[in-house]
């Protein structure tokens, strides 16, 4: 009886040390935080599926804190925090980290517009991983010999044989060694930035390839960029045809944007003297009397008789409708005072066409009213038949074609009027012309003034009253 008493009482105790160790399995356990090597371990444990975090004491974090501002902004830029913090949780690192100056004065600033494009968003997070190896290496235990980085392409390390003094990256010297020392990797202060032959390959391709598109090929196809459409090429120009280009591009500042001069008589290189053409009507203008005001303020006041050769010069024609000295008198000094006013009076002053008094007098006579443009755009100037006479502009500020045909020599004519002109809603728009005056009056009684016609001087009649 002994026996089963005791194989009893063997059994309970059994089953209360059972139960004992099922309720101390069971009771809750306080959480630990796990420290950086333990953390970094489990993540290598874990195949790297997910990201880990970066604790205070990381490298990385000594960057962003550290002297090499640039490189971690250019890191921000490439959007390549998460690759970095991926690769700091698998195993220790090396960052080669150029110094700021490296990045600010000492870099190509064409290289740098480069890697900043958003185009270009690969070569530059290729070129920042090629300053990080994959491995621990700090100055006690530095490598002469090839390393791969996180880039895939290799960087050659070197040793000087004064130990830490003579450490190479490629081309650049380390300058402060094991600079800042962490637990997950190690940061070496270096002279340059480091640029990979991937790079700087893709640099020198962009940089062709711009340089090639910069210079338009001879005869290519041009696309209008309103309808989006090719444009059609121009038919050729004859010898002595007018320039294509309105008069108004080739008064634009700058150079001269107008075509080549158009060829003309009478000369040895077969080109218009436009200069010598503004000169002789002057002249004539002097010798006509009566027009010695506004021969004054073309050549003195403004240069306006300066790019009326130009002009000419380049094939373009001019009708200057001359005001005579007794209009010019009726002018205000305010009138005349305020800058580029003499220009922009005698601007609205020239008709780009070549107009006789003849030419003028039949086209009011058939449709009654003709508006010609100007050189001060947008104004034009309207003429119309009045007795017997063309009369230009409306109102009070009308003007009569007093004396026509001063200068006709094929490129410039000149016609005289007896006011100044002014476009509509002028403010310096004021009366110029005689409140007493007569149309000229076609009459017997001519009187002979000089003329000068197709390039002579030549006896002509003029009108009077």
């Amino acid at each position: 009886m002994g026996a089963p008493v005791h194989g009893a009482l063997l059994l309970f105790l059994l089953l209360l040390a059972g139960a004992a160790a099922a309720a101390e399995d069971a009771a809750p356990q306080e959480p630990t935080l796990p420290a950086a090597g333990a953390t970094a371990g489990s993540g290598a444990a874990g195949g790297g599926g997910g990201a880990v975090g970066v604790n205070s004491n990381s490298v990385l974090v000594a960057l962003l804190d550290s002297h090499y501002t640039e490189l971690a902004e250019l890191v921000e830029k490439a959007l390549l925090l998460q690759t970095l913090e991926d690769a700091v949780g698998r195993h220790n690192v090396t960052i080669f980290a150029p110094r700021n100056e490296a990045l600010e004065r000492d870099l190509d600033p064409e290289f740098k517009r480069f890697l900043l494009e958003p185009r270009n968003l690969k070569s530059l997070q290729a070129l920042l991983l090629y300053h990080v190896l994959p491995a621990r290496l700090p100055s006690d235990s530095w490598p002469a010999a090839s390393h791969p980085t996180l880039s895939g392409e290799e960087v050659e390390l070197a040793a000087g044989a004064d130990g830490a003094a003579g450490m190479r990256v490629g081309h650049a010297a380390v300058t402060r060694p094991d600079a800042v020392l962490r637990p997950d990797g190690v940061i070496h202060g270096i002279e340059r930035l480091l640029v990979p032959r991937s790079v700087q390959e893709d640099f020198n391709r962009r940089r062709s390839l711009a340089a090639i598109s910069a210079v338009l090929p001879t005869g290519a196809p041009e696309v209008d960029p309103r309808t989006h459409r090719l444009k059609k090429p121009a038919p050729p120009v004859p010898p002595g045809a007018p320039p294509v280009l309105p008069i108004w591009d080739a008064m634009a500042p700058g150079p001269s944007i107008a075509p080549a001069p158009a060829p003309g008589p009478s000369t040895g290189k077969h080109h218009f003297d436009g200069h010598s053409q503004v000169k002789d009507f002057i002249q004539t203008l002097l010798l006509y009397g009566g027009y010695n005001e506004l021969a004054d303020i073309l050549v003195n006041l403004t240069s306006l008789a300066t790019e009326m050769g130009h002009l000419v010069s380049e094939g373009y024609v001019l009708t200057v409708l001359a005001p005579n000295d007794e209009a010019m008198a009726r002018l205000t000094t305010d009138q005349l005072s305020e800058p580029g006013s003499p220009e922009n009076i005698l601007y609205y002053h020239m008709v780009p066409e070549y107009q006789t008094e003849e030419s003028m007098y039949n086209a009011v006579r058939r449709f009654g009213k003709v508006r010609y443009d100007t050189l001060r755009l947008p104004h034009k100037v309207v003429a119309r038949e009045a007795d017997g006479s063309v009369k230009f502009g409306q109102g009070e500020g009308s003007a009569y074609l007093f004396d026509p045909d001063i200068y006709t020599d094929g490129r410039i004519s000149v016609q005289g009027i007896d006011a100044v002109l002014f476009p509509p809603g002028d403010k310096n728009a004021t009366q110029t012309a005689d409140p007493h005056r007569k149309p000229p009056a076609i009459t017997t009684h001519k009187k002979i003034k000089l003329r000068r016609v197709d390039g002579k001087n030549v006896a002509g009649e003029g009108t009077g009253e």
